[in-house]
């Protein structure tokens, strides 16, 4: 060993030491690192300036470094500690320049290069470039993933502003199995390269997600955040413009726990009937904690529901606001269920809670750590119900796991930031409204505003703009209605505008892009999954639910029929325990060997991007032919835009079933959907044979149609 050998190993076991002293470096997964082989590229997310340095100091030996170009030579700071390391400067935007790498790789040997070609300014993963794609594809090496989680916090990341910074992050290391590229032999030549790059995409975005730790309760998540964002940054507000810190919301939540679990058994599942609010959000964390299971109750689904709902999940306790349904004109409802036999406890009794019992909770709050708030991961964590949009409502009990896996995806696939504003006016019944606005950005430092209906229309516009949200979701139906009374500058700070829970029409599409300038990006979900998929500004193509979330396994079962796609089935950690069904109260049905069988007829692309074709329920058979009901609503809207449409099936003695369109269009006229179908190539068993005129669909709480009721009032025998 020359002299110059041992000053490297002294200076980097030195500086080793002085790493783990100061960001408590750990590395994890190095099992994967000794079994990818001798032709190794490695492939770490870029997160700070400090990443090469930590890799050449905690990599078992000296790879090669690619490392850009410009870097090199502008931040003379780094000169020395590249000195010490093998590097290899490159433009990564010519993809040219990795032509000769490409030859020295081919040669054997471990190679780091980091795929998105520059430090990351979202917290999230960047583009990758073609030069990586093509890097991977042609040397045929083993591919190592390496997520570097923590640096993002410190004080030599390109974050400042988006992320709370500070000196000496912990910082963690994590290699993951080592893959191989799967490209079929015929795809050639600018295709080849675009699949090499999403499967790069997808293998950073699967590094980060699998990184992560799912092995919490929610309340320990929320501790979590604290520990990581800071006890009071500003988290949460309510329509009242009241806002809490996360200190101020753990307190609360330990609080209301304590006092809830004196009156409700250990295991219980406790209903709530509430608005989207800073209390709503205290107590349900706070009955987490307690080992009790909150079960969102939807108001708007009328007494008959709510009490199959509570028998179905045997809640006998419900918890709700005099000053809600004071204002919500809920009364009768609440009347109702008394008289069906549940028993109501109003939060104002119990907000006057005794100063011992709040400097107690603050205390608590205090000394709690993560560590010590254990619980089972796997135990049921929250209730919901499904909509019922086809049928009687059906008990969802998730696990803390499932939750929390959820938000890892999301996180993992969209660049959410700590410095986003969350508008979320969707109800917290709703998986989009609770799972999605209110926990994920909870537990990933978003301060979020919690507004307790979505069908203010004219003021939604004006909150939004108040706070400056970047973030808003929706449905179809809310997103639309927002975007016609709102100034067009209301949304001027919005950088994403979500959709899910309906098909996002053309016109809500149009309307956004027109007047905000904002491209809205669509997602699916349910209510047994979360989110499944979703576009990105990374991954995007319209009139798509974009790309399966990672860690889920998903099949496509034929349908006869139906030639296009088939029945989505999905199977991952976000993936329910089970239902809570009438039939077995109190009792959860998981699904079959693990299988969720969404009922979607889903088409998915070459590149992973899904279509959803229509519910498999929304299929009609009409002279034999399979009919698409969500199609044809589809096709209407194209000539009626800007209004309303429901299409359901009926019993035909002669054809087996029948068609009826019910629309909003108060001068539509059959003559002229049939003259429009038969022009855009329509079979004459597809056009819908009667026409049914109202002044506005039934809604659910969610605001999709109500297809029951729309049945119910217009149907004849309906089957679909």
């Amino acid at each position: 060993m020359t002299v110059r050998d041992k000053f490297k190993a002294y200076l980097f076991a030195f500086g080793r030491f002085i790493f783990r002293i100061l960001f408590r470096v750990e590395v994890r997964g190095l099992e994967h690192y000794y079994a990818a082989g001798d032709r190794v590229l490695i492939l770490p997310n870029h997160v700070s300036l400090l990443d090469p340095v930590l890799l050449a100091l905690f990599l078992p030996d000296s790879p090669l470094f690619v490392i850009n170009l410009f870097i090199a030579r502008n931040w003379i700071w780094m000169r020395p500690f590249l000195a010490l390391m093998r590097t290899w400067p490159v433009d990564p935007t010519n993809p040219f320049a990795m032509k000769s790498l490409i030859a020295e790789l081919k040669g054997g040997g471990r190679c780091v290069l980091f795929p998105e070609g520059r430090i990351t300014t979202t917290g999230g993963l960047m583009k990758i470039y073609d030069g990586a794609a093509m890097m991977a594809d042609k040397t045929g090496a083993v591919l190592l993933p390496l997520h570097i989680e923590g640096v993002q916090f410190s004080k030599v990341s390109y974050l400042s502003g988006k992320y709370p910074l500070r000196w000496f992050p912990k910082i963690t290391l994590t290699f993951q199995p080592p893959r191989s590229l799967d490209i079929s032999e015929d795809v050639r030549g600018h295709k080849r390269r675009e699949v090499t790059q999403i499967l790069l995409s997808d293998m950073m975005r699967d590094s980060a997600y699998r990184a992560m730790d799912d092995r919490v309760t929610l309340f320990q998540a929320l501790l979590n955040a604290r520990d990581l964002y800071g006890r009071k940054r500003v988290i949460a507000m309510d329509a009242t413009r009241k806002s809490v810190n996360y200190g101020q919301l753990i307190t609360a939540s330990l609080a209301l726990g304590d006092v809830f679990a004196s009156i409700t058994q250990e295991g219980e599942n406790v209903g709530l009937i509430l608005p989207g609010s800073i209390a709503t959000v205290a107590l349900s964390l706070g009955l987490s904690y307690k080992g009790r299971v909150p079960a969102m109750l939807n108001y708007t689904a009328g007494a008959k529901n709510i009490l199959s709902c509570s028998a179905a999940a045997c809640i006998k306790t419900a918890v709700t606001s005099r000053r809600f349904v004071e204002a919500g004109k809920f009364e009768s409802l609440i009347e109702a269920l008394q008289a069906g036999g549940l028993k109501i406890i109003w939060l104002e009794d119990f907000a006057k809670i005794g100063t011992f019992k709040k400097i107690g909770a603050w205390l608590k709050e205090r000394s709690l750590s993560s560590s010590k708030a254990k619980g089972n991961p796997d135990s049921g964590a929250l209730i919901l119900f499904t909509s019922g949009s086809e049928g009687a409502p059906k008990g969802v009990m998730l696990s803390h796991a499932n939750i929390i896996s959820n938000r890892n995806q999301l996180i993992s696939s969209i660049d959410f930031c700590p410095s986003d504003v969350v508008m979320n006016a969707m109800p917290m019944f709703h998986v989009f409204g609770y799972v999605v606005g209110t926990l994920m950005p909870l537990f990933t430092g978003i301060k979020t505003l919690y507004y307790p209906t979505p069908l203010h229309y004219r003021l939604i516009p004006l909150v939004a703009y108040d706070i400056d949200a970047t973030v808003i979701f929706g449905t179809d139906t809310f997103l639309y209605g927002y975007a016609r009374n709102a100034h067009p500058y209301d949304f001027y700070k919005v950088r994403y505008a979500f959709a899910g829970a309906e098909k996002l029409r053309e016109r809500t599409r149009k309307l956004w892009g027109e007047k905000f300038g904002i491209r809205v990006i669509e997602g699916y979900g349910t209510t047994e999954t979360s989110i499944l998929s979703a576009n990105s500004a990374l991954m995007f193509h319209a009139g798509t639910v974009g790309r399966l979330m990672p860690g889920i396994t998903s099949r496509l079962d034929p349908v006869p029929g139906i030639d296009e796609g088939g029945r989505f089935y999905v199977k991952g950690p976000n993936v329910m325990l089970g239902y809570l069904k009438i039939d077995k109260p109190g009792t959860v049905q998981p699904p079959e060997e693990g299988w969720y069988d969404t009922g979607d007829i889903i088409q998915i692309d070459a590149s992973g991007f899904m279509t959803i074709k229509g519910r498999a329920k929304r299929f009609a058979k009409v002279g034999g032919e399979m009919i698409s009901l969500t199609a044809m609503e589809e096709e209407i809207e194209r000539l009626w835009p800007g209004v309303g449409h429901a299409i359901i099936a009926s019993e035909d003695e002669r054809k087996g079933e029948q068609l009826i369109l019910v629309t909003e269009k108060q001068d539509a006229a059959r003559n002229d959907l049939v003259s429009y179908l038969r022009d855009a190539g329509y079979t004459e068993v597809s056009i819908p044979k009667k026409v049914a005129i109202t002044s506005k669909l039934p809604l659910l709480g969610s605001g999709k149609t109500d297809y029951p009721r729309v049945a119910e009032l217009f149907g004849r025998s309906v089957i679909s």
